[in-house]
């Protein structure tokens, strides 16, 4: 469990700061959000917090974004903090859990709109070449793992080719696989 939490006087500040935090933590954390809980409040502070339960027997592609905006009234706030949103949202994630709310200040009437969403993004939903390291290994581990960890099975040319990378960054990949499974050759 994963909780990622920010409290201030500037809405601008919590936002920037969930979403800096999450990048941290989930970029090096295995696995998927499996599940969420956003809990998002205001008053004379507003206050953001996002709990993420994860499942690591599969590692996916993860974030949190969080936009916020200012609008005329509630409803033009919340529009234009969706739209920021939706354009940041990767095409292929599949969104685990979001949240809506909206701020009204009480001296300068201002209202701010706040989106948050969590999702992840499955591996064959992403071009190969644009996986990270450890999501390549984790791929050929599963081959690898399947094929009794024989790494004869394997077209290291054609690997290379479809994730982008040289031979040699196979190999490496390859023998820190079998290094992890006790199995150094």
């Amino acid at each position: 469990m994963i909780s990622i939490q920010c409290e201030s006087a500037s809405v601008e500040d919590c936002v920037n700061t969930i979403v800096i935090k999450s990048k941290e933590i989930l970029s090096s954390a295995p696995g998927f959000i499996y599940s969420s809980k956003i809990s998002l409040s205001f008053g004379a502070f507003m206050n953001l917090n996002v709990t993420i339960l994860l499942d690591t027997t599969v590692t996916m592609a993860k974030g949190v974004l969080v936009e916020h905006a200012t609008g005329r009234n509630r409803g033009d706030a919340v529009s234009k903090a969706l739209e920021l949103l939706n354009a940041k949202l990767p095409e292929e994630a599949k969104v685990v859990d979001f949240e809506v709310g909206t701020y009204t200040t009480p001296v300068t009437r201002r209202t701010y709109g706040v989106a948050v969403a969590i999702y992840n993004i499955s591996p064959e939903h992403r071009a190969l070449p644009n996986l990270t390291i450890k999501e390549r290994r984790a791929l050929l581990a599963n081959v690898l793992r399947i094929f009794n960890y024989n790494p004869r099975v394997l077209n290291i040319s054609e690997l290379a080719r479809t994730f982008g990378v040289s031979r040699d960054s196979i190999y490496y990949d390859i023998e820190q696989i079998l290094k992890e499974n006790g199995l150094s050759r």
